[in-house]
């Protein structure tokens, strides 16, 4: 197997995992909600543009989204202090505590798939785990710290 093909495979089954995991939960929030709390928790406050793009949304989506999840305290707006056209997005608590929810719930319907798994396939899901989050991590905040610096 090529590299590209073990990507693929990684992405596939990822897919997959979130898959089982949504039909397993019975959650009916739309998966959008959920990704745009966890980019909200892992960058802080964020333009709706930007909120957009990382969410991989379109703006008017994304506001459409915003609205509704300020109406139930997930997020909260306020103007932006150098533009005053624009919205920033900021996770509540409320938020927060919804999002650890959902996470837990996500791992509970998971656990059974993977409770016959031996220690060397737990050790390599840990260090997949570790080497998807530390090349993510440096992709994800380039764009966010190239964007500063060019509107400086």
């Amino acid at each position: 197997m090529t590299h590209d093909e073990d990507i693929e495979t990684l992405i596939v089954a990822a897919h997959a995992l979130t898959r089982v995991a949504a039909l397993e939960t019975a959650n009916e929030t739309p998966a959008a909600q959920w990704r745009t709390l966890t980019i909200l928790r892992d960058h802080g406050a964020l333009r709706i543009g930007e909120l957009a793009r990382l969410s991989r949304v379109t703006q008017p989506g994304m506001t459409r989204l915003v609205g509704q999840m300020t109406v139930h305290g997930l997020v909260a707006k306020t103007t932006d202090a150098a533009d005053s056209r624009a919205t920033v997005v900021e996770v509540t608590p409320l938020g927060l505590e919804a999002l650890q929810t959902w996470l837990l719930q996500l791992t509970a319907a998971l656990a059974p798939h993977f409770d016959n798994l031996e220690p060397a396939e737990w050790d390599a899901l840990r260090t997949t785990a570790a080497v998807l989050t530390r090349k993510l991590d440096r992709r994800r905040t380039a764009p966010l710290a190239d964007a500063a610096e060019a509107a400086r």
